[in-house]
Order: structure tokens, then sequence, then C-alpha cells
């Protein structure tokens, strides 16, 4: 399958509706991005509005998730598909029996914790809560990024900074929830009946049915 041009949020929003599953940027299926299918006249040119300011809106409108969701890296995937690949990525752990049989950190558990007291949060202020500052814990963006992988959070937003005259400058700052937060815990969980490899055979074949020419181990690289 080849995308079709976009040129706008609304567009990448009903492509996204339509396919399920899109990496922001360049994956190891050749097209299969945001990046490629955009032309490059919208890509941080001043005065343009772009996908880095699509994906500020699509995230913010709470039916479509965003996060590092694709091999570590930032995509959407729409409310669909959501169910399986929480299904899928949690492997039938919620985050806390995940925690109590030994298999997520404690840094994980310091994030949750911290989503779970305060709703939602800046990234910038999770890493100061959370005691990961200059001289305190390490690891906080692989720990931030797990989290996404797994499903447990998601973009709830994006914010900017502002100036004096409170004009905003800078690059949006994540905004971070608990993905039942954000979506809703009865559908979040929604496929939790299912085995996880289900979920699993059900997205690899959608996605072998979008892009024939992906191997088998191109698209599990993708998804895992």
């Amino acid at each position: 399958m080849k995308l079709p041009y976009i040129h706008n949020e609304s567009e990448l929003q009903q492509l996204i509706e339509e396919i399920g599953f899109l990496p922001m940027f360049r994956s190891n299926i050749a097209g299969f991005s945001v990046e490629e299918c955009t032309p490059r006249q919208y890509w941080f040119v001043d005065g343009v509005e772009g996908p880095w300011e699509w994906r500020e809106k699509i995230a913010s409108a709470g039916n479509i998730a965003y996060a590092k969701l694709f091999d570590k890296k930032a995509g959407f995937v729409s409310k669909r598909w959501y169910p399986d690949l929480v299904n899928y990525r949690r492997d039938g752990y919620d985050f806390d029996a995940r925690y109590e049989d030994g298999l997520a950190s404690r840094k994980c558990k310091i994030l949750i914790d911290l989503l779970t007291e305060k709703g939602n949060m800046l990234s910038t202020d999770m890493k100061e809560l959370g005691g990961f500052g200059k001289d305190g814990e390490k690891g906080f963006d692989s720990a931030l990024t797990l989290l996404q992988m797994q499903t447990y959070i998601t973009v709830k937003c994006f914010e900017h900074k502002r100036d004096k005259s409170g004009r905003e400058y800078g690059w949006g700052i994540g905004r971070y929830a608990l993905s039942e937060a954000v979506f809703g815990a009865d559908f979040v969980t929604s496929k939790y009946k299912s085995e996880p490899e289900e979920s699993k055979k059900l997205i690899a074949n959608h996605i072998a049915k979008l892009f024939p020419e992906a191997s088998d181990s191109q698209i599990e690289k993708l998804i895992k």
C-alpha cells in the first residue's frame, strides 16, 4: 500500500483512522510513516503548520493514541486498534501485577505512582518530582519510553512555555497520563479476555495486508 500524501491535520487523522497504525518517523517498513507521506515543506518551517503541530492537536483530542509505540519511537494508533495493542503489549499484566512479579523497575513504579496521584503531569515535572535530577536518579527517559511502549501511559496533550508577554514559544512539552485516565479503563482493557498472542496476530495480519511486501521479521520488529 502506498500511503497518500498528507497536507493537513484532517488528512492525517483520516489516514490514521483508516489504517489503524502509523509511525511518526521512518520505520523498517518502507513508506509506513508520517515522515514519508508528508511533503518536506511542512516540516519545521517557520510560519507553516505541519506534522509536529498536527500531532499536538490529534493527541489533545483524545480520539487517537499518540506516544512512543513503535520500536521506541513516536506514532499513532486508532481507538479501533488500541485495545488489541494494550492486550498484546501488557501480556496479561496490569502494572501493579507486573511490578509485584518483579517484571517492572522501581523507576517505572515511581512514574506510575506519580501519575496515579496527580492524574497527569508534564514530563518536566515528572522528572523533577520523581527525583530524576542532575544528581538524582538516572534513566528517566528510558523508563518513560518503556511505559509508553507497554501502553501503561500515553500523551494526553502538549503544552508550550510562554514568554513575558504570554506568547508561546519552543517545542511542545508532553503532558502524560495513565492510558486508562485518557481513554477509560473499560475501553483500554476491553480485549483482556483474549490471549495476548491473539491480539498480536490480529495486528500483524492487519499490517501485512496493508504492506504485503513487508517480511514477517520487519512486522515483528515494528510491533513487538
